[in-house]
């Protein structure tokens, strides 16, 4: 039997996987977008792909934030000015495995988009953190869920039978199999139907803490303002307290969910808090 470390670092790299139908180097590409632009310079695109890659390229990078750049569809909504379009792009970008879309568990309707090789990064820290921990043939689920589940499977869900099925394309299946997806963060129960689980994205629970806070925080400072509204790039410079993610993370998210519009005046863009 090979060495539990010798088997966990082959199922690692074998997590990098074979190329897709579409390749999209977003590491190259983040070079090719200037990040120092104020979101007034850059708040929308012709274009759903360019869109999400300069949104991954300004992704918060801080030592508070433990998960691969994502993109919510609300931030694409704001970014680009027809949704049915968004819609029909991340279909068909979703189906040619350039990227997944979560169903996030914050309570609302919220999805985040994940470039596939980002994924499979954070997929890989899973198996390294456990890999120590871990007996080699339990292990090994990682790789069928990387090559059978991902690779079949490209909505947002799956049925627990359809989940054993493509399993056992690799091996036999047990309840520990599965057990260790849910606790590694790969699947979640839906709450409605335990026969039913999300595909999830590993260690995004505080990130989707900060989510809910900065929400939060971002309509209470506008709310206090005497218009409810304040100047767009001043507003963009402002530090949150309680959110790892920063302002122009959630100015793009609120701005497209409806709860945030922006207005053009002679001195720029204005930001204002929707009424109901």
């Amino acid at each position: 039997m090979s060495h539990p470390l010798t088997m966990a670092k082959n199922i690692s790299e074998s997590l990098k996987g074979k190329k897709r139908a579409r390749e999209i180097d977003t590491e190259a590409e983040a070079s090719d977008f200037d990040q120092i632009l104020s979101l007034e310079e850059n708040l929308t695109f012709s274009d759903t792909l360019v869109a999400l890659r300069i949104m991954r390229a300004q992704f918060p990078q801080s030592d508070k934030v433990s998960v691969q750049p994502f993109i919510l569809r609300s931030q694409l909504y704001s970014s680009v000015e027809d949704r049915t379009q968004v819609d029909r792009d991340l279909e068909s970008l979703r189906r040619e495995k350039v990227l997944r879309i979560f169903k996030l568990n914050t309570g609302q309707d919220d999805h985040a988009i994940m470039f596939f090789d980002d994924y499979l990064c954070q997929m890989e820290r899973v198996v390294k953190r456990l890999e120590e921990k871990k007996d080699s043939d339990i292990l090994e689920v990682f790789k069928w869920f990387k090559s059978h589940v991902l690779d079949n499977k490209l909505e947002p869900s799956i049925e627990h039978q359809e989940l054993c099925t493509l399993l056992a394309l690799g091996g036999k299946v047990k309840d520990e199999h599965i057990s260790l997806l849910i606790n590694s963060g790969l699947l979640t129960r839906q709450l409605i139907d335990s026969n039913i689980y999300w595909f999830a994205i590993p260690n995004i629970g505080s990130v989707l803490k900060g989510l809910s806070q900065g929400r939060k925080e971002v309509l209470s400072l506008l709310n206090r303002r005497r218009y409810k509204e304040m100047m767009l790039a001043p507003l963009e410079k402002k530090l949150l307290r309680f959110s790892p993610l920063d302002m122009r993370f959630h100015l793009r998210d609120l701005i497209g969910s409806g709860h945030l519009k922006t207005a053009k005046t002679a001195t720029g863009l204005v930001v204002r808090v929707s009424k109901d």
